[in-house]
């Protein structure tokens, strides 16, 4: 598994390989042309609640991390972004955040074992 991170903002890679959005809501200004996405999980991201109480605040990434854990536990999404990653070699999973590194995606990927 070769499960990898990047913006939607930034231009798609040729080895990026399946491009999946795991935000719930549609990145501003990106046209659907333009990010070259595959797969757009929206249910996979974390909640409207939730995401409003972290705003990106890197001070509460790690409690923003346990309570999108929570979410994710038993929620379809995740199941369904566990059967992409199995079917493909290479996965990439797409965020909006302006920060690398304090974002749901890098959650998901520790979720699905990256």
């Amino acid at each position: 598994m070769d499960l990898r991170l990047a913006r939607v903002y930034d231009s798609p890679g040729q080895d990026d390989g399946y491009r999946v959005l795991v935000d719930r809501v549609w990145p501003r200004g990106v046209s659907k042309d333009a990010a070259k996405v595959d797969l757009w999980v929206r249910e996979a991201g974390p909640s409207t609640g939730l995401r409003r109480w972290f705003g990106h605040d890197p001070e509460r990434f790690g409690e923003f991390a346990r309570r999108y854990r929570a979410e994710l536990e038993g929620n379809p999404a995740l199941g369904e972004l566990r059967r992409v990653v199995a079917e493909h070699p290479v996965v990439t999973l797409l965020y909006g955040a302006r920060d690398t590194e304090h974002n749901q995606a890098v959650v998901l990927a520790e979720v699905l074992g990256a």
